[in-house]
Order: C-alpha cells, then structure tokens, then sequence
C-alpha cells in the first residue's frame, strides 16, 4: 500500500493579470476571425 502526501496548493486568488490579459487577446483575435468570415459569407451569397 503506498501513502501519497496531501497535495500542496497555494490559495487560489484567481487568475493572474498576465493570464487574464492573454485570454482577452486570444479571445479578440478569435472574435475578430469568427467575425470576418460571418461578413465574408454574406457578402458572398
């Protein structure tokens, strides 16, 4: 039978402002390209 120690974990405060910030860019560059190809398909049709 092994033991494994209790896991060590800080408290979490939430994510950090380097996290959040490129989620938010990821995320614009994401909307931007979902966007453009919705305008492309019906300026197309």
């Amino acid at each position: 039978m092994s033991y494994l120690p209790p896991e060590k974990k800080k408290p979490s405060d939430g994510p950090s402002p380097g996290r959040i910030a490129i989620w938010v860019i990821v995320g614009g560059v994401g909307l931007y390209l979902v966007g453009s190809g919705v305008i492309g398909i019906i300026n197309a049709g």
